[in-house]
């Protein structure tokens, strides 16, 4: 009798185990041999390859978009530091400039102090009435290559560079005479003709050469 209670109690255990085995097989993943397992299927494991997928793309892209960026800020500090180099040789360029144009006004102003009498007493033709108005002024101040010429209409030389008054208007030509010696002339011995680019002076040519045998 014991034997056959026993017996009972195992088939019923059993069959509540057959009974359960589905609702398990529900929640588990099983292999082709009905085993549980944990390996993905072949749509999981498309699934996470296209994920993959995207994670690489996307971080391929933020690395691109870094260097982008990275390139383009080194191309923004060198074009930077191009512009302040740039700068700072302009203001060399300026430097050297202000004192070659006090050098230029200083060596004017002294031959021009020291034969003042001499020059003042220099033959001066009239002006033909044309010309007579056409004062250099500072707007007139980028006279360099203009050629000069007697009022006759002769040519006598070429200005090389100009010396300027505290308010910057032109104070005197240095011009190079067709013999090539150097002479300053006074503003007040100039006349400008912006349309044709001529210089004209009423000094005489004989008077320019004996000036430009001048030295301080």
């Amino acid at each position: 009798m014991k034997k056959s209670l026993l017996a009972a109690a195992s088939g019923i255990a059993f069959s509540s185990f057959l009974t359960a085995s589905p609702a398990f097989a529900q929640g588990q993943r099983v292999d082709a041999n009905g085993m549980p397992t944990t390996d993905s299927t072949p749509a999981e494991k498309a699934e996470t390859a296209a994920i993959n997928n995207q994670v690489a793309a996307g971080n391929a892209a933020a690395d691109a978009q870094s260097e982008a960026d990275k390139a383009k800020y080194q191309e923004q500090q060198q074009a930077y530091q191009s512009q302040q180099l740039q700068y700072r040789n302009q203001l060399e360029r300026n430097k050297d400039q202000q004192e070659q144009y006090r050098d230029r006004t200083a060596a004017y102003e002294s031959l021009r102090a020291r034969f003042a009498a001499e020059r003042a007493a220099y033959h001066r033709g009239v002006w033909p009435e044309r010309y007579v108005k056409w004062v250099i002024v500072e707007r007139d101040a980028n006279l360099i290559g203009e050629r000069v010429e007697l009022i006759t209409g002769s040519r006598v030389g070429t200005v090389i560079d100009t010396a300027h008054m505290p308010n910057g208007n032109v104070s005197a030509l240095l011009v190079r005479l067709d013999n090539d010696k150097i002479v300053w002339i006074d503003s007040g011995d100039v006349r400008y003709n912006r349309a044709d680019g001529i210089v004209m002076t009423n000094l005489d040519s004989n008077d320019l050469h004996h000036m430009a045998d001048q030295r301080l």
